[in-house]
């Protein structure tokens, strides 16, 4: 089978973030084998209170007229949808439906089970809002955008389109970007034969580093659930160690000595810092599906501390790759620490293991190859439904 045409749709948030590299870097890896892209996109930024409806939010008209006549034009072999919330809504999957075109689409975040999309509350991971018809401890808390209101929208979307089977008839495979992010939504009542498990993908190589700086490295948003206290509390007691922090944010703790904020830095500048560090530390106190950081530091041959949770205890493998301590522990982060900058010469055989770890799995021609593998499948299962499904 020649795949030719891809529709490829996003709804941006306000805030960049890393579905919307992976949205471009998916589509710049087809163009690149010779595939014709189309793109679909709409941006939060447009609506005016910040705040959408629960009802815009559970169909809107206008993406789904937009998105059929979009469809007639390119007639793509399929669509892939990566994130529809709000603006896009799930009636683009009716659309694609409707017209015989196979969709698939990207479990970025966790916004199919839990309103907050993230599975994380008042500092820790919450999943109170699994296996419920309503999500309603997500409202109570106000899991979206701190507001009751908008949760209660988000909610509603959540249960009219399980009710409707919306998440169960009209998608032909999704992609989970770790087995982590795959077992979560299979243990939550998804197919496992329509999760396929797709690493995210990096578009080049930035090269491996020395690690000649002598110092940790912490990349990221400066957020409660990136684990930004664990470090700036670990750093009380590592003030001979060198942190450079990356990155910017809405929490900004007490930084002790031997920690230097930097502020959010441009992708290449990151990757310079990332070859001259030591080892990088990734604190998240949140279930994280793949992070591109992490992806990023194997490539430049840079071992990992991070958090036993979520995807990076399956991304990181501990002695080999890097090191693994208790998420929101500090004293567990500081034994690690001092581990490593103890060890110069395991850390240099976790570097090229690092490497190693990037060439067997990550490199963008895998990626390009499991891409396709996943529009395979989903076009496989989109066929075998018998009889096809109408809005």
């Amino acid at each position: 089978m020649r795949l030719h045409t891809v529709l490829s749709v996003h709804n941006y948030y306000r805030e960049p973030g890393g579905e919307d590299k992976v949205f471009a870097a998916e589509a710049e890896l087809l163009r690149r084998a010779g595939h014709t892209v189309a793109l679909y996109e709409d941006r939060n930024d447009r609506i005016e209170n910040g705040i959408i409806s629960g009802l815009a939010a559970s169909w809107n008209q206008g993406t789904y007229k937009g998105l059929q006549a979009l469809l007639h034009a390119r007639k793509p072999d399929l669509v892939h949808f990566h994130n529809t919330f709000p603006l896009v809504s799930p009636a683009a999957y009716y659309a694609s439906e409707r017209l015989d075109v196979p969709v698939i689409q990207t479990l970025h975040n966790f916004r199919l089970l839990c309103p907050g999309a993230t599975f994380f509350r008042d500092g820790h991971v919450c999943e109170d809002c699994t296996g419920r018809a309503v999500p309603t401890p997500g409202i109570v808390h106000g899991c979206y955008r701190g507001s009751r209101s908008a949760s209660a929208a988000v909610a509603a979307m959540l249960s009219i389109h399980q009710a409707a089977g919306t998440y169960r008839r009209m998608v032909d495979l999704y992609i989970a970007p770790s087995k982590f992010v795959r077992d979560k939504f299979v243990e939550n009542g998804f197919a496992a034969e329509k999760i396929a498990v797709k690493p995210n993908p990096i578009l080049s190589d930035p090269g491996v580093g020395e690690g000649s700086g002598g110092y940790a490295l912490f990349v990221g948003r400066l957020s409660e659930e990136k684990g930004v206290r664990t470090l700036a509390a670990a750093w009380q007691d590592l003030s001979s160690v060198p942190l450079l922090v990356a990155g910017d944010g809405p929490l900004s703790p007490r930084w002790p000595a031997g920690a230097t904020v930097l502020g959010a830095q441009t992708h290449e500048e990151v990757f310079r810092l990332m070859r001259s560090a030591s080892v990088l530390i990734f604190p998240s106190v949140c279930y994280e599906g793949q992070p591109m950081t992490l992806l990023e530091s194997l490539a430049c041959g840079l071992p990992v501390i991070g958090s036993r949770l979520g995807a990076t205890a399956e991304l990181i493998e501990h002695g080999r790759t890097g090191l693994l301590f208790h998420p929101g522990e500090p004293d567990d982060l500081v034994r690690q620490v001092r581990w490593a900058f103890a060890h110069p010469e395991e850390m240099r055989t976790m570097r090229a293991a690092a490497r190693r770890e990037y060439e067997a799995k990550y490199t963008p021609e895998q990626n390009y190859k499991a891409l396709i593998g996943a529009y395979e499948l989903a076009i496989e299962n989109s066929r075998r439904k018998k009889p096809r499904l109408c809005a």
